[in-house]
């Protein structure tokens, strides 16, 4: 019996968490069709196919879907557990074009650059919008290269604040790509072109940041 019951409960956990990401899937459709503010939790139930009683029971209110829309998101930016010891330039070197093409390449994604238009177009209706891309979604990848960064100072590959390192690879690594994808008026790049932005970036910002002086690289 007790076996019986659990395997009961992970049904139920798992029959839960797909109706959840089809609830989350059909609200960030509807924010995009009809708007933030205009978008109610009777066309997102409509379109998930659930019950708004199930919706606000799984989910949430319509604020509580937009940040576990971005929520879901973000974790793709985390910094892995066995990030690579920082021993010497090369390996840093290596790490920050692997981080960076991974950031171009998720930031890219058609989805991710509606989020940052829908936040752009609702910032008169809806602020928190704007405020929980900010939170959530910017400031995992931030704070990912914070980290990579605070490593190279610990091991003495880099000198300088890791908040102002992560910015300056940040601003190399982008340029005015960001920009362009929102406009319209460029297409994602290829992955071979985010692995190259990616690798540029990287070598552009070891040579800005020299060793200090009698370090070995």
């Amino acid at each position: 019996m007790a076996t019986a019951s659990r395997s009961k409960r992970r049904q139920k956990g798992g029959d839960e968490a797909a109706v959840r990401e089809r609830i989350l899937e059909a609200a960030f459709a509807a924010f995009r069709k009809s708007g933030y503010a205009t978008a109610s939790t009777l066309e997102i139930a409509t379109r998930a196919r659930v019950s708004k009683r199930e919706l606000y029971a799984l989910v949430g209110n319509k604020q509580e879907m937009l940040i576990a829309c971005i929520s879901e998101r973000a974790k793709r930016f985390d910094v892995p557990a066995d990030l690579p010891v920082l021993r010497n330039r090369q390996t840093l070197e290596r790490v920050l074009a692997s981080f960076g093409t991974k950031l171009v390449r998720e930031i890219s994604d058609p989805t991710v650059i509606a989020v940052f238009r829908l936040a752009i177009s609702e910032l008169s209706h809806a602020p928190e919008v704007a405020r929980a891309l900010n939170s959530i979604g910017r400031e995992a990848s931030r704070a990912a290269l914070r980290k990579i960064m605070a490593a190279a100072q610990a091991s003495g590959l880099l000198t300088g604040r890791p908040a102002e390192l992560a910015e300056q690879f940040a601003g190399l690594l982008w340029r005015d790509l960001m920009v362009s994808l929102l406009l319209g008026v460029a297409e994602r790049p290829n992955p071979r072109e985010i692995a190259g932005r990616a690798r540029d970036a990287a070598a552009a910002f070891l040579q800005l940041h020299p060793l200090p002086n009698g370090a070995t690289a």
